[in-house]
């Protein structure tokens, strides 16, 4: 028996083991594809973890503690961007590496490469595993049923969509290190450092993570409009969500063939995007440890680019710690909103803010639907985003006074890491660096609920739609 017909038998048997395995998990989650990413998610964390604690890891030869390693790992796979070490300097090259593949995993979303992994072992996708992807790409798709509304991406097109979103990743982050590494060089980066940053820093601005590769972070990179551009474009890319990344490789310009699940994201994106610049402008103008020490045309870039970056972003050139009461207050509310839906930003998404603030126009014009654009959202709909945001507030609540009790530290301080940690945006005032052990834990259950608690609810809250052949009197409750 030959050498490569002993290799040809291994490599069926381990395919054919690894096909097995896939449809043993396929039968057993397709029920609840929510409970599925909720499972792939803690895998990935523990395996993580494991991957942060070893000697080999960190720059010092040893084993990274039990909290930092899991709070690493959590805001890797969760593409947050918190961390309570020095992400530079503790980690050992191949900690960076390990870092550089976390967040490019967890960027893609458990659904979606939990359904590539078995389109690679079983050479096909059956009906099953499209129902799991599509629940990435809608969450009224995840838990299974039937969903009679039109969808974002139809079962029909997940193969496509699947493609997308792969090939987007590796383009997308292809040409901003292109991009990258030309600013890096010209700043003074050896050409041979130039080659990891300029990579390292794609995938962070596109997965909206924010992990720098350098001591300085972006402060040497301060003046260069064209670095902190890219970033910026890189997170935009990232924060839009790959069905809307989908629907405009397809139909391209032709607005009107576009989904209304892109109009409203891309619309609502731009609105918050120059409300937040307008907001940060005039708060942080006179503000001497920001803003104020900056010429005009500086100023006003800087709070554009804060603004993109309080999105789900990360990124920072000026000390988040020194922002005014205020400013911190409106970038909380940045962060709570977040960017598109199936995107690697976090967040509430900016499809719920924009259904939730169309019924409640509705509302005060007198009309019996929502509409937006020649299209009726139905009632579901809204009851899942309402579901989330109040969820959302709840998880960010308790996370905050439970860590507030634990630190003693300024509630509004508090509040900010917090929101950042729940919508995986990455901005700290310092205080994440500061936490005790309970209070990093704490925070990493808020960043781990934020990445995919809203979906598992909104999930839920879809499966609870049943037909009902009978309906209660109705009574109308006092409301305001």
């Amino acid at each position: 028996m030959t050498g490569d017909t002993v290799g040809t038998r291994l490599r069926r048997g381990i395919l054919t083991r690894l096909e097995w395995v896939w449809d043993e998990l396929r039968q057993l989650t397709t029920a609840s594809p929510a409970r599925f990413a909720v499972l792939i998610f803690v895998a990935l964390i523990l395996l993580f973890t494991a991957l942060y604690s070893l000697p080999a890891a960190a720059a010092d030869g040893k084993p990274t503690s039990l909290a930092d390693a899991l709070f690493t790992a959590v805001s890797t796979i969760c593409v947050t961007g918190l961390s309570t070490v020095d992400m530079y300097s503790h980690w050992s090259p191949l900690g960076h590496v390990i870092t550089y593949v976390g967040v490019n995993v967890g960027a893609l979303g458990v659904l979606t490469l939990a359904s590539i992994l078995g389109l690679v072992i079983s050479k096909r996708l059956g009906l099953r595993a499209k129902l799991i992807a599509a629940g990435d790409s809608n969450p009224l798709r995840a838990h299974g049923g039937p969903v009679n509304e039109g969808q974002t991406v139809r079962l029909g097109e997940v193969g496509q969509l699947l493609a997308t979103v792969a090939l987007s990743t590796l383009i997308i982050e292809a040409a901003l290190t292109l991009l990258i590494y030309p600013a890096l060089i010209v700043a003074g980066i050896d050409p041979v450092t130039a080659l990891w940053e300029a990579p390292y820093y794609a995938a962070m601005s596109f997965t909206n993570t924010g992990f720098v590769p350098n001591a300085g972070g972006l402060t040497p990179f301060a003046d260069d409009y064209f670095f902190l551009g890219v970033l910026m474009a890189g997170v935009f890319l990232g924060s839009i969500g790959f069905p809307v990344i989908f629907t405009l490789w397809r139909h391209q310009w032709h607005v009107r063939r576009w989904s209304l699940h892109t109009k409203l994201t891309l619309i609502t994106t731009v609105i918050l995007f120059f409300a937040g610049a307008i907001v940060f402008l005039s708060l942080e103008y006179v503000n001497p440890k920001t803003f104020g020490s900056m010429d005009a045309w500086d100023t006003v870039f800087q709070s554009f680019f804060l603004s993109a970056m309080t999105r789900s972003g990360g990124f920072s050139v000026v000390d988040i710690g020194e922002l005014n009461g205020s400013s911190l207050v409106a970038g909380s509310m940045l962060m709570f909103v977040g960017g598109g839906s199936a995107s690697t930003a976090g967040g509430i998404k900016v499809t719920t803010l924009a259904v939730l603030a169309l019924a409640v126009w509705s509302e005060a014009r007198g009309r019996q639907s929502v509409e937006a654009f020649g299209r009726r959202i139905p009632s579901d709909v809204q009851r899942v985003a309402l579901s989330v945001v109040a969820w959302g507030a709840t998880i960010v609540a308790l996370s905050t006074i439970t860590i507030t009790q634990i630190t003693k530290a300024p509630v509004e301080l508090v509040l900010f890491d917090v929101i950042s940690g729940f919508a995986t945006v990455g901005l700290s005032t310092g205080l994440t660096a500061e936490l005790p052990d309970s209070a990093i834990y704490v925070l990493a259950a808020t960043m781990f609920m934020g990445r995919v608690g809203t979906v598992t609810l909104a999930a839920a809250v879809a499966a609870t739609a049943r037909s009902q052949l009978y309906s209660m009197p109705v009574e109308r409750p006092i409301v305001g």
